[in-house]
């Protein structure tokens, strides 16, 4: 039985221990292997032995992950060995080398089981062969890795020099083909030519000048971090140019991508606003000019109102879109806001005290435009009319200008009103002695009037007595005008008059006392007006013995 089972399985056993056999030899060669250790090669000359390998991949494939960093390194123009770090690694059982920032290969606790050296002093070991490998490196290399830096550098700025030379090409012929051949028409305010078409071709010029420079300068600062990027002591301070560029390029256009929801909601409200506007001007303007009518509402008042609605309408747009403006709740932004409306309210208070009696002027309408006036002692034409000051055009051609808050608070006279309706009444006074007839002074003062251009004959002038004084009597003479705006002129008419008529009947216009003690002298009628006859009198002496 045992022998027919041995025959039977004879060749399977033998398998077996020829697959035990073969595994045993394949076994030893990797021992072998790692006791000879591995050589990590630069410049074809051994740096150091690996004897093991993390896990998940073999020696060899160590080996040819540590001199691709290496050579990748080596690939710089020039390598500086003082920049090659030894540094702990994750855990405390392991040392990493690195060269700004790439870590070129580890050493673990495995490494050390071939070696007689301690982790430390085998990480040690290790790094300082790395260094004097690349400074045998930079010194065979240092002309040639010299002159390939130097061609670099004046192939980047030669390139340079092109581009702006290119650019400066391009502008001039824009500024000698756009700019300059163009006919520019000028900007006016109203009919005063605000700019001119020399200083607009002129602007234009300077803009297109700055935008070159800027572009220029924009130029020369990229070529910086190009610059600075061959070298690798530099290579940290290109990325901190390109940073200064591309960081505030990224949080400005973050910016706008997010304020653009924003941006929508203020248009939308402004247009809103300017429609509303549009609108009330419409309405204001129909009141104005008479085709819409509304009881108690002046059309002079259409204008003024509709000044004041616009502007408490944008400043209500204001307050709604300021939480919406980039910037309004930072504290900077609010402080600043605190402090001009501090400052708005201390430095106004008499201007918004003048713009307070402008409103209530306008409502009270006590003239308009046009209107001849007299506030205070001044007395003209009310030439303009605006909300912190109203001025006034003397008989003299002088513009004073009277604050809205003085014409508030003090007298005005409106000649104009009752002028439109026929009843100004216009007044002077003459005294005339006793000896004189009233009814006679009546008589030729309403005669003086009638004949007086511009004052009316209907109403028919009257005269008041004014008073009964000891020497003379007052008289006034009133008539009726509807010319307010030549006040003056018909004053001095009515005076001639009243010499003219008084000298033709004789009687005098001078002063009682005057001809109490009158000493023979001629009176100052004019001769032409004396009776037939006259003989100066003189003083009566009556003598008794």
């Amino acid at each position: 039985m045992t022998q027919r089972f041995m025959k039977k399985h004879l060749s399977t056993i033998l398998a077996c221990l020829c697959l035990v056999v073969c595994t045993n030899v394949h076994s030893q060669t990797p021992d072998s292997v790692l006791i000879k250790g591995v050589p990590v090669l630069l410049h074809g000359d051994t740096l150091f032995l690996l004897h093991g390998a993390p896990a998940g991949i073999t020696v060899t494939e160590r080996k040819a992950l540590i001199e691709e960093r290496l050579n990748r390194m080596d690939q710089d123009n020039i390598v500086n060995p003082d920049s090659i770090m030894l540094s702990h690694g994750d855990r405390d059982s392991m040392y990493k080398v690195s060269y700004h920032g790439l870590i070129l290969f580890t050493t673990n606790a495995s490494d050390t089981a071939f070696t007689d050296l301690s982790l430390n002093e085998l990480a040690r070991e290790r790094t300082q062969n790395v260094k004097d490998a690349f400074s045998v490196g930079v010194g065979l290399r240092s002309f040639s890795s010299t002159v390939k830096l130097m061609g670099e550098v004046l192939a980047v700025i030669a390139v340079l020099i092109l581009v702006v030379w290119l650019v400066n090409r391009g502008f001039r012929g824009i500024k000698a083909r756009w700019i300059n051949p163009r006919p520019y028409k000028p900007i006016y305010a109203g009919k005063y030519e605000l700019i001119p078409e020399v200083m607009i071709r002129s602007g234009l010029a300077s803009l297109l000048s700055l935008i070159r420079w800027v572009l220029i300068l924009l130029l020369i600062y990229l070529s910086l971090p190009l610059i600075f990027s061959l070298f690798p002591w530099t290579r940290a301070i290109a990325t901190q140019l390109l940073e200064y560029i591309i960081r505030p390029a990224k949080d400005i256009l973050h910016s706008i991508v997010s304020y653009i929801p924003n941006l929508f909601t203020i248009a939308l409200i402004f247009f809103i606003t300017r429609y509303a506007d549009k609108s009330i001007r419409f309405f204001a303007a129909e009141v104005e000019k008479g085709r819409l009518s509304m009881p108690g509402f002046y059309s002079d008042w259409a204008s003024p109102t509709y000044k004041i609605v616009k502007a408490l309408l944008y400043v209500f747009m204001f307050v709604i879109i300021f939480p919406y403006l980039p910037g309004s709740q930072s504290k900077v932004f609010q402080g600043v806001s605190v402090f001009l409306g501090v400052l708005f309210s201390l430095g106004s208070s008499s201007a918004i005290s003048n713009v307070v009696a402008g409103v209530v002027m306008t409502y009270m309408r006590p003239f308009k435009l046009g209107d001849r006036v007299k506030i205070g002692r001044v007395q003209g034409d009310v030439v303009e009319k605006t909300l912190l000051v109203t001025r006034v055009k003397t008989m003299k051609h002088e513009v004073v200008t009277i604050p809205n808050a003085s014409i508030l608070n003090g007298e005005t006279t409106n000649f104009s009103a009752d002028a439109e309706k026929g009843q100004l009444i216009l007044h002077t006074e003459v005294t005339i002695g006793y000896d004189a007839p009233w009814r006679t002074v009546h008589e030729l003062l309403i005669e003086a009037a009638l004949n007086t251009p511009d004052l009316l004959t209907d109403p028919k002038p009257f005269v008041l007595q004014k008073a009964l004084n000891d020497y003379y009597v007052a008289y006034e003479i009133n008539g009726f005008t509807d010319k307010a705006a030549k006040m003056e002129e018909i004053y001095s008419n009515l005076h001639q008059n009243i010499q003219d008529a008084f000298n033709k009947a004789g009687v005098e216009i001078m002063s009682p006392a005057y001809s109490a003690i009158r000493d023979g002298n001629t009176v100052t009628i004019p001769e032409k007006d004396r009776p037939p006859g006259y003989q100066p009198e003189g003083f009566r002496v009556r003598r008794e013995d």
